[in-house]
């Protein structure tokens, strides 16, 4: 028998639930609500677009198309779900959160990949010529989840150092 979930796992539950759901609703928004044409900017400030782009790849557009593809969406959801479990056994919630996150995005774009064949990326910040790609809230969810982590990790390695047990 299943033990039940405790109260992180239901917040970490929510919080890859949420992230899917406003992933999915942003995308239906760019495609259905705004209907912007492929590649074609709508300028929202000096510095930050709305762009539809089908990305075929990975992160960035890196190695689209083909049969790897589907390599990449039976692993996104493969991850998407591990991470999910492991997000709900959690008993560090700082861990369990970042899980989440990552859990989130990763299910977010594989959705996009076998609805679609590519993932909806909107969100443009190329007119600061500083960040020049175009992504969504399913990647900003990877991206913070992945910070998060890295911060569980640096704050579990100083607590080994000091000999204390880390609080997140």
């Amino acid at each position: 028998m299943a033990a039940p979930m405790t109260k992180l796992g239901i917040r970490c539950l929510l919080i890859l639930a949420v992230i899917v759901v406003l992933d999915q609703a942003s995308k239906a928004w760019v495609l259905y609500g705004l209907r912007l044409a492929p590649n074609m900017p709508v300028t929202i400030l000096p510095f930050f677009s709305f762009t539809y782009v089908q990305n075929t790849g990975m992160s960035f557009g890196l190695l689209g198309g083909g049969l790897f593809r589907w390599v990449l969406t039976l692993f996104q959801l493969a991850a998407g779900c591990a991470l999910g479990y492991a997000a709900l056994k959690q008993t560090k919630p700082l861990a369990g959160i970042a899980l989440a996150f990552i859990a989130g995005g990763a299910i977010g774009n594989a959705i996009d990949r076998v609805r679609f064949g590519s993932v909806v990326d909107f969100i443009d910040f190329s007119g600061t010529h500083v960040f020049p790609w175009v992504f969504n809230i399913a990647d900003s969810a990877i991206t913070i989840g992945v910070a998060l982590l890295a911060w569980y990790f640096l704050k579990s390695e100083a607590a080994a150092k000091d000999g204390t047990s880390p609080q997140g």
